[in-house]
């Protein structure tokens, strides 16, 4: 008997379905169809793009594959693109109702293909359904690099063909590779590791950002004034007759007010910047040349220049000033050489560059929600200055979101919406190029180090010492020094914008919260440094005879106050110390080492080396390795070690009074009234102190 051959495989998709359903599509769009045997889907210009991704992310590539693994490919990209299509449920595949960005649907067909090319090189059936589970897994070992996530997507493909098998055209696989273990355990990826984002190093950290409000602050200004100058000039290009350029020189040249253009040259002197002068007479010098050396009249107006040149009335670029800046060698000068239309180009981009850098340093916003801030985006919310942007990661409704900013950010976005191009977007490209034309964040940090360091020699900026930066390692740093600020937890966890039932519920959050070995000392000096500030504070007042603060603290506070004082005298006395030098008391209050954390309703004086009377730790089971007080059990009323201040009195005192208000409610329950009791006395003991 003869065998006819099976019939091909058929889709539950039709041919004529469009490949994009459930996302909206561009004004006029229209989306590629399943039945299209194509190369690559190109999704621009159909649905929307995310400002910080090319035109490539949007393009899912299929070239390469045989025919069923080409249908394979069109088949699971259908069902991430549409994953509640009828087909899909009607066969009992429920997914998540929020589909996959085009870019991820492309990442995971370029592993389609190279699971394609990896079963060519391994001589494996071309039916993938075929393989055997050692076959996957040694793709994945074959792939994979310890330690590392980059097979996750892989395993999610390989899988699909099991999850998805009662929709694929093939038949699927019947049996997982992997059953029962999660991607985390296939890989050996501890689910409770370290976050692997590393912080940007203090050393690279300080110079950059101080680099980038300079470029803002005090280069911007000349940088934005002198593209507004030459846009006005290029405005006023004649294209007409030749009369009205000689007419426009001679008035130039009797104008006082006129200056030569000049520029430097190699061998340090001054040229004049024929170019630049030609603009400024209203020609465009890519298309005409009023200074040309091969005909007599072109001769004789560069002489007339020239000598108008030597008498002095010059200007270097297209303004008469620069700011100017401090430089390594000692001297004083303009920042810029010469800011030249030429230079220009690469100063905007460096502005550009500058802008994005101090804004992903200090707002802890993703790199994709701060290119897509849109112009007049910052706004006042809630009385505090923020910036209004798209959110976008795991979230497919794309709202609009605000993220509180600090002044010196929201100069960067006003700023940076002066240079962009883009009808919408304040980060877009510079003058010169289109609008549309796009910059990748990570090269914008690195162009702006190497421009800093190059010509540091002339702007007086700090070396920035080579570390490679990307955005997402800002908002990690910036995330690890905000966390030991009261209530930072809270703010952190609301600007990192990840869904949590509270701020360190997440642990990428948490993770970026952790702190980091470069940044310990530093932190810890400057923690100590301001301490010692406020510590000064303290003794002038104590000085001049004013109150420091009320309680046991309070008194050795001033015991040691007056040792210090005693012993500065002394040292004045024998003629060790001059008089009127008030270095001598801190540096001797320095030496005390007196213990002191300052707080919002009172201040600490526990010594870490000698905790007696600390209240907090009566009966505590401290944590190994813990120093120093614990917070959460603090007894201010109580605690020898505690210091009411009198900017802490009114706090107290308006505590009083409003706990006597609550009493004053007569239908209150006898264990309410109790509570209040309690809490009243406590206060009343607090302020004693203080009317002692």
């Amino acid at each position: 008997m003869t065998r006819l051959p099976l019939p091909a495989a058929r889709s539950v998709f039709r041919d004529d379905e469009p490949v994009i359903q459930s996302r909206p599509l561009l004004p006029g769009a229209t989306s590629p169809r399943f039945g299209d045997i194509t190369d690559c889907w190109d999704f621009n210009d159909v649905v929307r793009r995310p400002a910080n991704q090319d035109r490539a992310s949007r393009r899912v590539w299929l070239h390469g594959l045989a025919p069923d693994w080409h249908l394979l490919g069109r088949e699971l990209s259908m069902i991430w693109f549409n994953p509640r299509h009828p087909a899909l449920l009607a066969r009992g595949i429920h997914l998540r109702a929020t589909p996959y960005d085009v870019n991820t649907v492309r990442l995971r067909m370029l592993y389609l293909r190279t699971l394609a090319a990896f079963g060519a090189d391994q001589h494996l059936p071309d039916d993938i359904t075929l393989w055997s589970d050692e076959d996957f897994h040694r793709y994945v070992d074959h792939h994979h690099t310890p330690g590392t996530t980059t097979q996750v997507e892989p395993i999610t493909v390989i899988r699909a063909l099991h999850r998805f098998r009662t929709v694929l055209a093939c038949g699927g696989r019947e049996t997982d590779p992997w059953p029962g273990q999660s991607t985390h355990d296939i890989l050996n990826i501890s689910r409770d590791a370290p976050l692997k984002t590393p912080v940007v190093k203090p050393e690279t950290w300080f110079p950059l950002v101080r680099a980038a409000w300079t470029y803002i602050d005090t280069f911007g200004p000349d940088i934005l004034k002198a593209l507004d100058r030459w846009k006005a000039i290029q405005a006023g290009f004649h294209d007409g007759h030749i009369d009205e350029i000689h007419r426009r020189f001679a008035t130039w040249l009797d104008e006082p007010a006129s200056r030569v253009p000049v520029r430097p040259t190699q061998n340090e002197q001054w040229a004049v910047n024929w170019s630049l002068l030609n603009a400024l007479l209203g020609r465009d010098p890519r298309k005409f040349n009023f200074f040309p050396t091969h005909t007599k009249s072109g001769r004789a107006r560069r002489r007339t220049v020239e000598e108008l040149a030597e008498t002095g009335r010059v200007q270097v670029g297209l303004l008469p000033q620069l700011a100017e800046v401090e430089r390594p060698d000692g001297t004083r000068g303009p920042w810029h050489e010469s800011l030249q239309p030429q230079q220009l180009h690469f100063e905007a981009l460096a502005l550009r560059n500058a802008c994005y850098c101090l804004v992903v340093a200090l707002s802890i916003m993703r790199d994709s929600e701060i290119r897509e801030i849109s112009k007049g985006a910052v706004v006042e919310y809630f009385g505090t200055t923020a910036v209004k942007s798209t959110k976008e990661k795991l979230d497919p409704d794309l709202p609009t979101k605000h993220w509180w900013i600090v002044d010196q950010a929201a100069r960067a976005i006003e700023t940076v919406e002066q240079l962009s191009p883009h009808p919408e977007l304040a980060f877009g490209s510079v003058p010169g190029y289109g609008p549309e034309t796009l910059f990748d964040s990570g090269d914008a940090l690195v162009d702006f180090i190497r421009r800093v360091n190059e010509f540091r020699h002339v702007t007086g900026l700090d070396e920035i010492p080579p570390q490679h930066v990307a955005p997402h390692m800002f908002r990690r740093t910036m995330a690890m020094l905000t966390r030991d600020f009261p209530g930072s937890e809270i703010a952190v966890g609301m600007q990192l914008k990840h869904v949590a039932t509270r701020a360190l519920a997440n642990r990428t959050t948490a993770g970026y919260m952790a702190k980091s070995p470069a940044w310990a000392k530093h932190l810890d000096d400057a923690i100590t440094e301001r301490r010692f500030d406020r510590l000064k504070e303290l003794f002038a007042a104590d000085s001049r005879g004013e109150a420091i603060g009320f309680g046991p603290g309070a008194d050795r506070m001033r015991e040691a106050f007056a040792a210090v004082r005693q012993k500065a005298e002394e040292l004045r006395v024998t003629g060790q110390a001059q008089r009127g030098d008030i270095r001598v008391e801190h540096s001797l209050l320095r030496r005390t080492r007196f213990s002191i954390r300052f707080g919002k309703i009172n201040h600490c004086t526990m010594n870490d080396d000698d905790p007696s009377g600390a209240k907090c730790i009566e009966d505590a089971i401290v944590p190994e390795g813990h120093r120093g007080p614990l917070l959460d059990r603090c007894q201010p009323s109580r605690c020898a070690n505690s210091i009411l201040g009198p900017e802490h009195l009114p706090i107290w005192k308006a505590e009083r009074a409003s706990l006597n208000r609550l009493r004053a409610d007569t239908s209150l329950p006898k264990n309410r009234r109790a509570h209040l009791d309690a809490q009243l006395h406590e206060v009343n003991l607090m302020i004693k102190k203080a009317d002692q």
